[in-house]
């Protein structure tokens, strides 16, 4: 809840229910999840996605404001996981579709420590998807010593390929458009999904490519946040 550029982010409405419950129904069409958990903080700000949680019974687990590694650890480890995928609370479009494809390839190549899509932006920003083994977070929690590191989460493994074995997984065809950005940093951001939901009305399963069709036929809904600064790029290979 403590955004700077946009407080309360997470509990603003789509489609008439908070960002976070958004999110977790789309994930919840994932066929290769076994459990859902939102993670967040412990200061009481975040009281109200904690009794948001509760209510609609979805898991949510309590950590550090400020360690966010310490805390994505201390929810896979609260689940009994072995294996790790995250979603970031600010990109409720995210499409299960992709979910799905990245976690079944991380499942058949069986030697990756992490596999995602962000090391580098070829899909739209919003899609963003990381799967890891817990052996490799519990590493870099032991071993990332600072606070920078430990805010952004899996940062210190995607920032040490020497030490883990990596795979960024690229978009391909119609899914590469790195330039149109479906996450929420800012009231703008907020606006184009609000677009884009409404668009599709009743209909929650619509897919990336679905997505991008309505924002090609609609360009002026996709400008509209086209210029905004992404403090996330600094930690990016673009």
């Amino acid at each position: 809840m403590g955004s700077e550029r946009f407080p309360g982010k997470v509990m603003r409405p789509i489609a008439g229910i908070p960002m976070v419950g958004y999110l977790v129904h789309r994930l919840s069409q994932c066929r290769e999840l076994d459990e859902l958990c939102v993670a967040t903080g412990i200061a009481p700000l975040n009281d109200v996605i904690h009794k948001f949680c509760e209510e609609e019974q979805i898991c949510c687990f309590r950590g550090s404001d400020e360690d966010v590694l310490g805390r994505l650890l201390g929810s896979l480890q609260d689940l009994g996981a072995d294996v790790g995928v995250v979603v970031y609370g600010d990109n409720p479009l995210i499409d299960p579709r992709i979910v799905n494809e990245i976690v079944s390839l991380f499942k058949e190549s069986g030697n990756y420590d992490w596999i995602g899509n962000d090391l580098k932006t070829t899909f739209p920003p919003g899609m963003d998807v990381e799967v890891f083994t817990i052996e490799a977070l519990t590493d870099a929690a032991a071993c990332a010593e600072s606070e920078v590191v430990r805010e952004h989460g899996t940062l210190f493994i995607r920032k040490n390929p020497d030490r883990y074995k990596l795979l960024n997984v690229e978009a391909s065809g119609i899914r590469r458009r790195p330039e149109i950005c479906l996450g929420i940093d800012t009231p703008v951001d907020a606006e184009v999904i609000d677009s884009i939901v409404s668009f599709f009305g009743d209909e929650k399963t619509f897919s990336l490519e679905d997505i991008l069709e309505f924002l090609d036929s609609n360009p002026e809904v996709a400008q509209k946040n086209k210029r905004i600064p992404r403090r996330w790029r600094t930690y990016r290979n673009d």
